[in-house]
Protein backbone atom coordinates (compact mmCIF):
# COMPACT_ATOMS: atom_id res chain seq x y z
CA UNK A 1 0.00 0.00 0.00
CA UNK A 2 1.21 3.44 -1.05
CA UNK A 3 2.19 6.09 1.44
CA UNK A 4 0.61 9.36 -1.29
CA UNK A 5 -1.83 10.30 1.85
CA UNK A 6 1.32 10.59 3.75
CA UNK A 7 3.74 12.27 1.11
CA UNK A 8 0.69 15.02 0.49
CA UNK A 9 1.04 16.50 3.77
CA UNK A 10 4.85 15.52 4.60
CA UNK A 11 6.63 16.01 1.17
CA UNK A 12 10.05 16.63 3.10
CA UNK A 13 10.54 13.12 4.54
CA UNK A 14 12.91 11.33 3.89
CA UNK A 15 14.04 7.77 1.82
CA UNK A 16 14.24 6.14 5.20
CA UNK A 17 11.48 7.93 6.48
CA UNK A 18 9.49 6.64 3.28
CA UNK A 19 10.52 3.20 3.46
CA UNK A 20 9.69 2.86 7.15
CA UNK A 21 6.37 4.69 6.58
CA UNK A 22 5.59 1.94 3.68
CA UNK A 23 6.35 -1.04 5.78
CA UNK A 24 3.69 -0.19 8.18
CA UNK A 25 0.99 -1.58 6.62
CA UNK A 26 2.26 -5.48 6.23
CA UNK A 27 3.34 -5.30 9.86
CA UNK A 28 0.29 -3.89 11.18
CA UNK A 29 -2.06 -6.10 9.23
CA UNK A 30 -0.13 -9.17 10.42
CA UNK A 31 0.41 -8.29 13.56
CA UNK A 32 -3.26 -7.27 14.03
CA UNK A 33 -4.28 -10.85 12.68
CA UNK A 34 -2.98 -12.38 16.13
CA UNK A 35 -3.39 -9.46 18.28
CA UNK A 36 -6.09 -7.37 17.58
CA UNK A 37 -4.92 -3.56 17.96
CA UNK A 38 -7.02 -1.99 15.27
CA UNK A 39 -10.45 -2.64 14.37
CA UNK A 40 -10.25 -5.24 11.52
CA UNK A 41 -12.28 -3.14 9.11
CA UNK A 42 -10.30 -0.49 9.97
CA UNK A 43 -6.66 -1.85 9.09
CA UNK A 44 -7.51 -1.09 4.79
CA UNK A 45 -7.88 2.68 6.22
CA UNK A 46 -4.20 2.56 8.59
CA UNK A 47 -2.45 5.34 6.60
CA UNK A 48 -5.43 7.95 7.13
CA UNK A 49 -6.97 6.84 10.30
CA UNK A 50 -3.98 6.19 12.36
CA UNK A 51 -0.53 7.04 10.76
CA UNK A 52 -1.55 10.58 9.50
CA UNK A 53 -3.70 10.70 12.28
CA UNK A 54 -0.90 10.38 14.73
CA UNK A 55 0.83 12.81 12.62
CA UNK A 56 -1.04 15.61 13.18
CA UNK A 57 0.46 16.41 16.13
CA UNK A 58 4.01 17.25 13.99
CA UNK A 59 1.83 19.99 12.42
CA UNK A 60 0.90 21.37 15.51
CA UNK A 61 4.36 21.33 16.94
CA UNK A 62 7.80 20.44 14.98
CA UNK A 63 9.84 18.94 18.00
CA UNK A 64 13.36 20.13 18.35
CA UNK A 65 16.01 17.37 18.28
CA UNK A 66 17.05 15.82 21.51
CA UNK A 67 13.11 16.32 22.82
CA UNK A 68 12.16 13.78 25.08
CA UNK A 69 8.58 12.39 24.94
CA UNK A 70 6.23 9.55 26.47
CA UNK A 71 3.13 8.10 23.92
CA UNK A 72 0.66 7.46 27.08
CA UNK A 73 -1.21 4.55 26.48
CA UNK A 74 0.20 4.06 22.89
CA UNK A 75 -1.83 0.47 22.15
CA UNK A 76 -0.11 -0.81 18.94
CA UNK A 77 1.92 2.41 18.48
CA UNK A 78 0.00 5.40 17.97
CA UNK A 79 0.65 8.08 17.80
CA UNK A 80 4.44 7.10 19.00
CA UNK A 81 5.64 5.33 16.28
CA UNK A 82 4.66 7.34 13.44
CA UNK A 83 5.75 10.37 15.39
CA UNK A 84 8.87 8.66 16.22
CA UNK A 85 9.62 7.55 12.29
CA UNK A 86 8.96 11.37 11.73
CA UNK A 87 11.20 13.09 14.58
CA UNK A 88 14.51 10.51 14.27
CA UNK A 89 16.35 13.18 16.30
CA UNK A 90 13.83 12.78 19.31
CA UNK A 91 13.23 10.65 21.69
CA UNK A 92 10.27 8.50 22.01
CA UNK A 93 8.87 6.05 25.34
CA UNK A 94 5.72 4.46 24.23
CA UNK A 95 4.02 2.87 27.51
CA UNK A 96 0.44 1.00 27.71
CA UNK A 97 -1.48 -1.25 30.37
CA UNK A 98 -2.25 -3.88 28.08
CA UNK A 99 1.36 -5.97 27.25
CA UNK A 100 0.08 -7.42 24.31
CA UNK A 101 -0.32 -4.33 22.90
CA UNK A 102 3.25 -3.03 23.24
CA UNK A 103 4.33 -6.36 21.97
CA UNK A 104 2.76 -5.16 18.88
CA UNK A 105 4.39 -1.87 18.98
CA UNK A 106 7.74 -3.06 20.29
CA UNK A 107 7.89 -5.45 16.71
CA UNK A 108 6.43 -2.91 14.54
CA UNK A 109 9.40 -0.39 15.95
CA UNK A 110 12.04 -3.45 15.67
CA UNK A 111 11.22 -4.86 12.29
CA UNK A 112 11.62 -0.70 10.75
CA UNK A 113 14.55 -0.24 12.38
CA UNK A 114 13.13 2.26 14.58
CA UNK A 115 16.13 3.36 16.86
CA UNK A 116 14.07 6.41 19.24
CA UNK A 117 11.55 4.26 20.07
CA UNK A 118 10.99 2.58 23.37
CA UNK A 119 7.45 0.70 23.72
CA UNK A 120 7.34 -0.45 27.37
CA UNK A 121 4.55 -2.78 29.82
CA UNK A 122 3.73 -0.03 32.06
CA UNK A 123 1.10 1.87 33.56
CA UNK A 124 0.87 5.61 33.25
CA UNK A 125 0.59 6.05 37.40
CA UNK A 126 3.98 3.84 37.30
CA UNK A 127 5.97 5.78 34.68
CA UNK A 128 8.51 7.65 36.99
CA UNK A 129 10.48 9.81 34.23
CA UNK A 130 10.22 12.91 33.08
CA UNK A 131 9.77 14.60 29.74
CA UNK A 132 8.88 17.75 27.80
CA UNK A 133 5.77 16.28 26.49
CA UNK A 134 2.95 13.49 26.95
CA UNK A 135 1.29 12.57 23.85
CA UNK A 136 -2.09 10.28 23.75
CA UNK A 137 -4.72 9.49 21.21
CA UNK A 138 -8.11 9.34 22.71
CA UNK A 139 -7.07 7.14 25.83
CA UNK A 140 -9.01 9.35 28.76
CA UNK A 141 -10.74 12.11 29.63
CA UNK A 142 -8.24 15.25 29.47
CA UNK A 143 -8.66 16.03 33.21
CA UNK A 144 -7.59 12.37 34.20
CA UNK A 145 -4.98 12.28 32.09
CA UNK A 146 -3.08 15.42 32.89
CA UNK A 147 -4.18 14.27 36.96
CA UNK A 148 -1.51 11.30 36.09
CA UNK A 149 1.19 12.76 33.50
CA UNK A 150 1.79 16.16 36.04
CA UNK A 151 4.29 14.65 37.52
CA UNK A 152 6.09 13.62 34.08
CA UNK A 153 6.47 16.39 32.41
CA UNK A 154 10.26 18.66 32.91
CA UNK A 155 11.04 21.95 33.74
CA UNK A 156 13.59 22.26 31.58
CA UNK A 157 12.54 23.87 28.50
CA UNK A 158 13.78 22.80 24.74
CA UNK A 159 10.65 24.03 22.71
CA UNK A 160 9.24 26.81 21.64
CA UNK A 161 6.01 25.77 23.06
CA UNK A 162 5.84 24.93 26.80
CA UNK A 163 6.42 21.58 27.90
CA UNK A 164 3.06 20.01 28.39
CA UNK A 165 0.01 17.11 26.83
CA UNK A 166 -0.99 17.16 23.48
CA UNK A 167 -3.36 14.85 22.91
CA UNK A 168 -5.62 13.92 19.99
CA UNK A 169 -9.38 13.83 20.67
CA UNK A 170 -12.40 13.98 18.30
CA UNK A 171 -15.95 15.12 18.68
CA UNK A 172 -17.07 17.49 21.43
CA UNK A 173 -14.63 18.56 23.46
CA UNK A 174 -15.96 21.43 25.33
CA UNK A 175 -16.27 19.16 28.52
CA UNK A 176 -12.80 18.33 28.98
CA UNK A 177 -11.23 21.22 28.50
CA UNK A 178 -13.79 23.58 30.93
CA UNK A 179 -11.11 22.97 33.53
CA UNK A 180 -8.68 24.47 31.21
CA UNK A 181 -10.20 26.48 29.09
CA UNK A 182 -8.12 29.32 30.07
CA UNK A 183 -5.21 28.41 28.21
CA UNK A 184 -5.76 24.72 26.48
CA UNK A 185 -4.98 25.23 22.80
CA UNK A 186 -7.69 23.13 20.57
CA UNK A 187 -6.72 23.23 16.97
CA UNK A 188 -9.41 21.55 14.23
CA UNK A 189 -7.14 19.05 12.59
CA UNK A 190 -9.19 19.58 8.80
CA UNK A 191 -7.08 23.07 8.77
CA UNK A 192 -4.36 20.50 7.60
CA UNK A 193 -5.51 17.68 6.42
CA UNK A 194 -8.58 18.08 3.95
CA UNK A 195 -9.89 14.38 4.12
CA UNK A 196 -13.52 14.15 5.44
CA UNK A 197 -12.46 12.02 8.07
CA UNK A 198 -10.75 14.65 9.48
CA UNK A 199 -13.79 17.13 10.43
CA UNK A 200 -14.58 17.23 14.33
CA UNK A 201 -10.94 15.99 14.93
CA UNK A 202 -8.68 18.30 17.08
CA UNK A 203 -5.11 18.32 18.57
CA UNK A 204 -5.64 19.64 21.80
CA UNK A 205 -2.62 21.31 23.73
CA UNK A 206 -2.34 21.76 27.36
CA UNK A 207 1.09 23.42 28.38
CA UNK A 208 1.84 22.02 32.33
Amino acid sequence: MNIDIITKYFGDISDEQCRQLEALYDLYQDWNSKINVISRKDIDNLYEHHVLHSLAIAKAIRFKDGTDILDFGTGGGFPGVPLAIMFPNCHFRLIDGTGKKIRVATEVANAIGLKNCHPEHKRGEEEKGKYDFVVSRAVMPLPDLERIVRKNISTKQRNAMPNGIICLKGGNVESEIQPFRKYAEVSDISQWFDEEWFKEKYVIYLPI
